[in-house]
């Protein structure tokens, strides 16, 4: 068995109305990145300096040497640049989620009591501002632990969030492992919050920005000024909320760094995209947590059995009777690298029709000569499959007059004859009317082309059948 993790299906075409409070339009969330005095540095123990996020792009990391230039850099966002935002956000009355390294929160005892005393939501941002990328899943999880303990140390509480940036692929793993956060936020992966299950826990993933995001002004081909971040965030508010107008509200996240949007050329763009944002009405301004414990009441998890999760003796009795009298073909496709986006009646039928194209043109005569006659004798003595017994009598065919069923055992006989299967039909699309009247046209078809409409109706009624049992 293989299965592919990824998820790329999401939400599928239509997402869900997040139901935000006070039917807010959207979700207007910003996050201050606090990661002074936790960066790479040999003073903490590192190997080199850092190299990531600064006025110096394409800095390089100098291995067991202080970089003094950096270190001054990361040193103007906790010395200046940190009070600027302060200022700013606790004028225009915003809220605020703080990802904070918690050794970098740890160094910096007075921004940390603004930060609550605006009541800014504080998450934890890991123990240091480095690469965890080639970390083991032990020793990344004894960090983690230790980035717990130390928040609760000098905040006074947990954290509920998580961020680590620089993670690697166990990250969501080891918090979903955990247990002990409403969100985690290492994904780019949607606009809404979304649900994963990991290590047997269901976890919320409160996806962040790489796009809105201040960082590209410290990254090849990002912003240059001011004014080209305010375009672009102006540019994604407008998109989104007209989104929201049309029904379909979404979140956007807005990531800061203190060094970066913190400098005095840079603010105004940020002050100018809260004046514009908050001059709309139905904006919901919101901290990530408020955001958590709001999917967590109106969007809990849904539970049902996820085919890319079941055995093969499950999936086979869920699914094998979907092409009628055909276990085979759920059989074949259980061996396909199944993934999320098969747990959908679209994923699913793409799975399981897959398996029926390719089959050979004998099997899949085997498959159109399983399907039963329309009001006939296996549906009179009561020995179609509990699916065909629906369909049929949800067309009306189980309540015929004598001369209808007279009429339908006729052109049975008389179409099987020619063509060598039964008339299929997706009779859930039809009504009694429309199928007698199929019937009398595709009598005279040559069999190359009702071979080929059957297939096409065999793959419809599954499609129908999927419906009844999986999200759409």
């Amino acid at each position: 068995m293989t299965r592919y993790p990824r998820d790329l299906r999401g939400y599928g075409p239509t997402t869900p109305d997040p139901k935000w409070p006070d039917n807010a339009k959207i979700a207007v969330q910003f996050v201050i990145n606090y990661e002074e005095g936790g960066e790479n540095n040999v003073l903490h123990g590192d190997a080199a300096s850092e190299a990531f996020l600064s006025e110096i792009v394409g800095a390089a990391a100098w291995p067991g040497q202080r970089h003094w230039n950096m270190e001054s850099i990361y040193e103007y966002g906790a010395r200046a640049g940190f009070w600027r935002l302060h200022r700013l956000f606790t004028e225009k009355a915003i809220p605020a989620t703080v990802y904070g390294v918690a050794t970098a929160l740890a160094r910096s005892p007075e921004q940390l009591c603004a930060m609550q005393a605006a009541d800014w939501e504080i998450a934890s941002h890991g123990l240091k501002w480095i690469e965890y990328k080639d970390f083991s899943p032990e020793d990344e999880k004894a960090h983690m632990h230790e980035a717990i303990r130390l928040h609760a140390e000098v905040t006074g509480e947990r954290p509920r969030g998580w961020y680590t940036g620089r993670c690697s692929d166990n990250t969501v793993d080891l918090i979903a492992e955990e247990g002990g956060f409403a969100y985690v936020s290492d994904s780019y992966a949607d606009d809404l919050p979304y649900w994963i299950t990991s290590c047997g826990h269901d976890q919320l993933i409160i996806p962040y920005t790489l796009d809105c995001n201040d960082m590209r002004f410290a990254t090849p081909q990002g912003f240059n000024s001011g004014d080209q971040f305010y375009a672009y965030l102006k540019d994604s508010f407008d998109a989104l909320y007209g989104e929201g107008e049309a029904g379909h509200a979404k979140m956007m996240s807005i990531g800061l760094h203190c060094r970066l949007i913190g400098r005095p050329g840079r603010i105004m763009a940020l002050r100018r995209f809260m004046d514009y944002a908050q001059s709309h009405a139905d904006v919901w301004f919101a901290r990530r947590i408020d955001i958590a414990k709001h999917w967590h009441r109106h969007h809990p998890k849904v539970q049902f059995k996820r085919p890319s999760q079941m055995s093969k003796d499950e999936f086979i009795a869920a699914y094998g009777s979907i092409f009628e009298h055909s276990p085979w073909i759920a059989e074949r496709a259980f061996a396909l690298d199944l993934c999320p986006a098969h747990d959908s009646a679209t994923g699913l039928h793409h799975a399981l029709t897959r398996m029926f194209r390719s089959a050979s043109p004998e099997e899949r005569l085997g498959v159109l000569k399983a399907h039963p006659d329309l009001a006939g004798k296996l549906a009179a003595a009561g020995r179609l499959t509990a699916e065909s017994t629906s369909e049929q009598a949800g067309a009306g065919l189980d309540q015929l007059t004598d001369d209808e069923r007279d009429m339908f055992t006729r052109l049975n006989a008389d179409y099987t004859a020619k063509h060598g299967f039964p008339f299929i039909i997706a009779v859930r699309d039809n009504s009694k009317d429309r199928i007698k009247a199929a019937f009398e046209r595709r009598i005279g078809n040559d069999t190359e082309t009702e071979l080929k409409e059957a297939c096409t109706q065999v793959e419809r009624i599954a499609e129908l059948r999927l419906m009844d049992m999986l999200p759409t």
